[in-house]
């Protein structure tokens, strides 16, 4: 029998979307993924090993929505995956009122389509959950774009990118910011790794203006912040000040907000319940956000409180492109 964390408060709303799509159980999708050749659970894993089993199931469904659909493209694949992850959303919960799972798949459809050309993980880099997100992407993404997708992290702290670089095979990039003339200059760029680790570029800043100056660098059209122990202090200024610059500019540029939601930084309004709690970061997200998701960037267990599924925002975005161009490959 499947069973996963939260089955009693979820399993109602799942039910429904299995009977919509004409589904008897979880375990007839997940015959029909597996016959078709794609490893759900080892790519969900593959991407965060410390992702709950109910994020398998998530992605699982899914995965069974987009072939069932008859989906042949990534980028649609990626949106039908999100109906699967609202489904395991606990209704009434934060993640359910922001319709989270559904953003998700949009969010991976923009990086699987050409409009999009660059996507920034706004980490803080105590957390190698961008590393994560960013590794998962790497791999998969240009398996069906005509552009190779360009992934960087940018992140508060030059010590801390180089580190991340060299445990996970990126580029790092060292920058140097004149703040009199309000310029960039690339330092060095040194890559860790062959193949598809080393296309991912790590930026590290000394401050909020350093991180905007890089984002202008590498045109960013798409970013999620990470909500770590720098939100506050580099993630979303950071979003928040290069929207301002974008929108003055003419640049179209999508700001996805991660975590959020109770618990995130004290604030007074926290004593509140449900959808309505505010955090510190959570209303930094709410001020520049496109897109806000609920819980950590990182951690499974927190967004998992949050309605969710158990896994991290940052490496749901590899998961979701991961799945749906396994999708695509599979159409072919």
């Amino acid at each position: 029998m499947v069973n996963f964390e939260g089955y009693g408060r979820r399993i109602d709303t799942i039910n429904k979307c299995l009977a919509e799509y004409g589904f008897s159980s979880l375990e007839e999708v997940k015959e029909l993924c597996t016959s078709k050749g794609i490893d759900v659970e080892g790519i969900v894993k593959g991407v965060q090993p410390i992702a709950f089993e109910n994020a398998v199931w998530a992605y699982t469904l899914g995965c069974g929505i987009a072939l069932k659909k008859g989906i042949k493209t990534a980028a649609e694949a990626a949106e039908a995956i999100g109906l699967g992850l609202q489904a395991f959303c606990i209704p009434g919960s934060v993640a359910d009122s922001r319709k989270v799972g559904i953003g998700h798949g949009n969010l991976a459809a923009m990086l699987l389509r050409e409009e999009t050309k660059c996507f920034a993980f706004l980490a803080g880099h105590e957390s190698f959950a961008a590393a994560e997100g960013a590794i998962g992407i790497a791999r998969t993404a240009n398996k069906v774009r005509k552009e190779p997708l360009k992934v960087i992290l940018n992140g508060l702290g030059k010590d801390a990118a180089l580190i991340i670089s060299r445990i996970n095979g990126f580029t790092y990039v060292e920058t140097d910011y004149d703040f009199a003339t309000d310029t960039l200059k690339i330092v060095r760029s040194k890559a860790y790794s062959d193949g598809e680790k080393s296309k991912v570029k790590c930026y590290g800043a000394n401050d909020v203006l350093e991180g905007v100056a890089i984002m202008k660098q590498e045109s960013v059209d798409v970013s999620i912040t990470g909500n770590s122990t720098n939100p506050t202090r580099f993630q979303h200024l950071v979003a928040g000040t290069y929207k301002k610059w974008a929108i003055e500019n003419g640049k179209k540029y999508f700001s996805v907000a991660s975590g959020g939601g109770t618990g995130r930084t004290l604030h007074p309004d926290n004593v509140a319940a449900g959808p309505a709690s505010y955090g510190l970061t959570d209303s930094m997200g709410r001020m520049h956000g496109d897109a806000q998701f609920a819980g950590s960037s990182s951690v499974p267990a927190h967004v998992e409180m949050m309605g969710l599924i158990g896994a991290g925002n940052n490496p749901m975005v590899g998961m979701t492109v991961a799945i749906a161009v396994a999708i695509e490959e599979n159409s072919k």
